[in-house]
């Protein structure tokens, strides 16, 4: 890294430490569920829904035999439970192959999930970082990113797309390294999914 300011963070936080799920619908699930809420909220949510299978994981065999209450029963909003409906869709009929994406370019899984009805640019890119951990990715429009950025580098105001992705070339090719650096200066909890 090309970056004294990310440097002293990396030794005053210590080790990277990114832990990769290979449950790519859950994965997804949880990421259309912390959609625009507080992580707390979020928390609490995907943990009614993991409840909705005792015993088991969800999968999209089991979220499709769901009656809708009982998504919404846990919270999600009727928009949340259309989208993972479509989500479970995709991946039933073949949409989404999960067991080809850690051969596809970034790119291309990112236009494959966006496909879903619910899933745009952010949370592909944190399905890029979380499941398939890949290491140059740069979520630009990723509100802790930036607020992250805006302290390190002691900015007025969040910074525009364009100096997230000047502070993101500092860090090539391991963007995702530094991103997950920015979140800890926010947060000390190490971000999963």
């Amino acid at each position: 890294m090309k970056d004294l300011v990310m440097a002293d963070v990396i030794r005053q936080v210590g080790a990277f430490k990114l832990s990769r799920n290979k449950n790519y619908f859950l994965v997804l699930c949880k990421a259309i569920i912390s959609q625009q809420i507080s992580t707390k909220a979020a928390e609490s949510i995907t943990h009614r829904f993991e409840n909705l299978f005792p015993g088991v994981r969800a999968t999209p065999e089991r979220v499709q035999g769901l009656p809708e209450n009982d998504l919404r029963g846990v919270g999600l909003s009727s928009q949340k439970v259309k989208y993972i409906r479509d989500l479970t869709g995709k991946f039933l009929d073949g949409t989404i192959r999960p067991h080809r994406m850690a051969y596809l370019e970034n790119a291309e899984v990112i236009q494959q999930l966006t496909e879903v009805y619910g899933i745009g640019q952010w949370t592909a890119e944190m399905f890029l970082i979380f499941s398939l951990n890949r290491m140059d990715i740069l979520p630009v429009g990723d509100l802790g990113l930036k607020a992250g950025l805006k302290k390190l580098y002691n900015m007025r105001t969040l910074p525009s797309p364009e100096k997230v992705r000047r502070a993101g070339k500092k860090w090539h090719p391991y963007e995702t390294v530094g991103t997950w650096y920015a979140w800890r200066t926010l947060d000390e909890g190490i971000v999963a999914y």
